[in-house]
């Protein structure tokens, strides 16, 4: 195999050893679910092979988190069931498809989600199917119809009766239950010859798609395509989902979540998110063969030796407009403005930094007490709207000489919206110590 790493997401469908007497190098994992292949880590030229992925039990996977894979130089197959059905909406992209059933799908033959769904045990059992996907229903009759073993008319009827059924409830007994008597027979064909594999068109198409691991069907022509359909999934979603720990029973933390309390209860962030964009932006500016003054100069149009037009002045605090030379001034308008001018995300860097402070553990700390205050006070307390969490919680941000919207920059947000989505997970923690500060004021 050409392909440098392989990572097979299967369950239901073909078992870990299948997966290995194709491809022996593969990395196999349970059924896909979103944030999943977020969490791995990849390069280009790796492939990820899609087959069984979770519907009910957790997110289904995510199209935007593919296109990432995508974008990312990653080759995605998808094949058998949920692979299947991504590759069939995302081909346009650059993923491809394997198979029947992404046929099935890719031609508009079947569309529901329900078609290739299965209710299956647990992961210590193998994943064992406890029902019939009914994209093997399908196939079985088109064979029988093809070797005389099923009249297409039978065929037809016991297709209808299934599609009748909801997925969780096709198993054998309850489609037999469903036929008409004069089918039960074609109906025990099907079973038999879809229990040995034959036409478990399913477990055939799987196994197509290992075989195509390391193929290359030319040279994707949608290299443009991925970015064009790709918003909202970012190299901080996959540090996100990289990251995420169970750090004590049902209760989960990233790393970006230590980063969040930090930016919300420090009082040293601030200094720690400036220091770590001042060096983003030196990097940014050597690349380009200047000087930080001489890049942020041409990137906010600001002419030497002019000062700061108001718009941008108005990034900054009284002390720092009347202290402060012109190129520090620039730099912080820089850096405060950083998600409107420079799309490098600051977050890697940011994080390198606080794991470095010494406040790591501390506000790890403030996470676990905030989901253990929100635990503790869950159905008495509301946590408002995003908004309202935020106009509450700015006033610990209130002093004279600044300004709401410096004082967001200072920590990254880009405005309140952005402000309120953070806080709603600490706001029980907030409301708790806003009141124990009350009672010490009142002693």
């Amino acid at each position: 195999m050409s392909a440098r790493n392989v990572v097979v997401y299967t369950g239901p469908t073909i078992s870990r050893d299948e997966v290995l007497s194709v491809v022996p190098q593969a990395r196999v994992r349970p059924p896909v679910a979103r944030g999943d292949l977020l969490a791995e880590t990849w390069s280009p030229d790796d492939t990820a092979v899609i087959i069984d992925g979770y519907y009910r039990e957790r997110l289904s996977v995510g199209h935007k988190e593919i296109l990432w894979l995508l974008d990312e130089g990653v080759h995605v197959i998808g094949a058998a069931s949920m692979g299947a059905l991504r590759a069939a909406e995302l081909s346009p992209y650059g993923m491809s498809g394997a198979g029947t059933v992404f046929d099935m799908y890719a031609t508009g033959e079947v569309d529901g989600d329900d078609e290739v769904a299965v209710v299956h045990g647990p992961a210590e059992r193998g994943y064992p199917a406890g029902t019939v996907a009914l994209v093997n229903l399908r196939y079985g009759c088109r064979e029988g119809a093809r070797t005389g073993l099923v009249p297409a008319a039978a065929g037809e009827r016991i297709v209808r009766a299934a599609k009748a059924l909801p997925f969780m409830r096709r198993t054998w007994r309850e489609l037999d239950a469903a036929v008409d008597s004069g089918d039960r027979a074609c109906l025990a064909t099907l079973e038999r010859l879809i229990g040995t594999g034959e036409w478990d068109v399913k477990r055939l198409d799987a196994m197509a798609a290992l075989r195509a691991v390391g193929e290359r069907p030319g040279e994707r022509s949608a290299a443009w395509a991925a970015g064009t359909a790709l918003t909202g999934i970012t190299h901080y979603e996959a540090l996100k989902w990289r990251s995420r720990r169970e750090y004590a029973p049902g209760r989960w933390m990233t790393d970006l979540d230590v980063v969040n309390a930090g930016r919300l209860f420090g009082d040293d962030y601030p200094r720690l998110h400036e220091e770590a964009l001042t060096g983003l932006l030196t990097d940014l500016a050597a690349a380009q063969g200047l000087g930080p003054e001489a890049y942020a100069r041409a990137r906010l149009g600001v002419a030497e030796p002019a000062t700061l037009p108001p718009v941008l002045a108005s990034w900054l605090i009284g002390t720092e407009l009347t202290a402060l030379p012109v190129a520090e001034q620039l730099r912080l308008v820089m850096v405060r403005v950083w998600p409107t001018w420079q799309s490098e995300d600051w977050r890697p860097v940011v994080l390198e930094r606080v794991r470095e402070s010494g406040h790591w553990h501390e506000w790890s700390e403030i996470v676990e007490r905030a989901d253990e205050v929100a635990e503790r006070t869950r159905g008495r307390l509301a946590v408002p709207p995003p908004e309202i969490c935020a106009k509450i919680f700015l006033r610990h941000w209130h002093r004279k000489g600044t300004s709401a919207e410096v004082e967001l920059a200072r920590r990254g947000f880009t405005g309140i919206q952005e402000l309120g989505h953070t806080v709603r997970r600490f706001f029980a923690l907030d409301v708790q110590n806003a009141r124990a500060a009350e009672r010490r004021a009142d002693e």
